[in-house]
C-alpha cells in the first residue's frame, strides 16, 4: 500500500489479479473509496508487488514479482488514474532462471530507480527521464548475498543498504550522485538473519 504524495489516493498492488488499485482518501472521515479511475491492469502473469512514486508525484513505478520487470505509469491526481508508460526488464536479457522481483525504490533526488532481483541476486539501476518518466537501464550489479528481498537508500541518497532473505548479509553500497551507479563497500555490512525490511532511522 502506497500513499500518493498529494495525499489524495492510496495505491494497492494486487499480485494475484495483475492489477493496481487506486482508492480516494477522505482524510476527515478516515475512509477509502474506489477512485474515479479505480484500477490499471498490468502485464498478465507478471504480478505487481511493490509500488513507488517518483519524486515529483507525476510518475510511479511497480516491480513485478514473476515478470522480472518494472512497470512505469503516469499519475493523474484528479482521478487517481495510472496510465501505463513502459515495461522494462530488471534482469539481463539472457537470464533464463526464475524471475522473482522484490523491492523498488526511487532515489531522494528523483533521478534514479533501484530494483532488487531475488533469484538473480542482483540490484538493477535505472535513470529516470524527468520529462517522460521512462526508465533507462544503467547497470545490474550483484547484491552481495543470496535473495535480496529489501533495501533502502539513505535520506541524502549517498548510500544504499541491501538485506538478504537467505544469507545473513547486509551489503552497503556507495551511490554515485551523478550516475546512480553502485559501488559495494568491502566488509561494511553487519550480520542480519532472514532480513525482510530495511529502513533508515532519521
Amino acid at each position: 500500500m502506497t500513499l500518493s504524495p498529494d495525499n489524495r489516493h492510496v495505491i494497492v498492488c494486487d499480485l494475484g489479479l495483475d492489477k493496481i488499485f487506486s482508492y480516494a482518501l477522505d482524510t476527515q472521515a478516515a475512509k477509502l473509496t474506489p477512485a474515479a479511475a479505480p484500477f490499471v491492469a498490468t502485464t498478465p502473469g507478471a504480478g505487481p508487488r511493490h509500488f513507488k512514486f517518483g519524486a515529483d508525484g507525476r510518475f510511479a513505478y511497480a516491480i513485478t514479482e514473476m515478470g522480472g520487470t518494472v512497470e512505469a505509469f503516469s499519475y493523474t491526481a484528479a482521478t487517481g488514474a495510472l496510465t501505463p508508460l513502459q515495461v522494462i526488464s530488471s534482469v539481463p536479457a539472457d537470464f533464463t532462471g526464475l524471475k522473482w522481483g522484490a523491492e523498488v525504490r526511487v532515489s531522494p533526488n528523483g533521478k534514479f530507480l533501484y530494483a532488487s532481483n531475488r533469484t538473480h541476486d542482483s540490484l538493477a539501476v535505472f535513470a529516470i527521464d524527468a520529462t517522460t518518466g521512462k526508465l533507462t537501464l544503467r547497470e545490474i550489479v550483484p547484491s552481495g548475498g543470496k535473495t535480496p528481498r529489501n533495501f533502502a537508500l539513505s535520506a541524502d541518497g549517498a548510500w544504499l543498504v541491501c538485506a538478504h532473505q537467505d544469507s545473513p548479509t547486509l551489503t552497503v553500497f556507495r551511490v554515485d550522485p551523478a550516475t546512480g551507479r553502485l559501488t559495494a563497500v568491502p566488509s561494511s555490512g553487519a550480520p542480519a538473519v532472514a532480513s525482510v525490511c530495511v529502513l533508515f532511522y532519521d
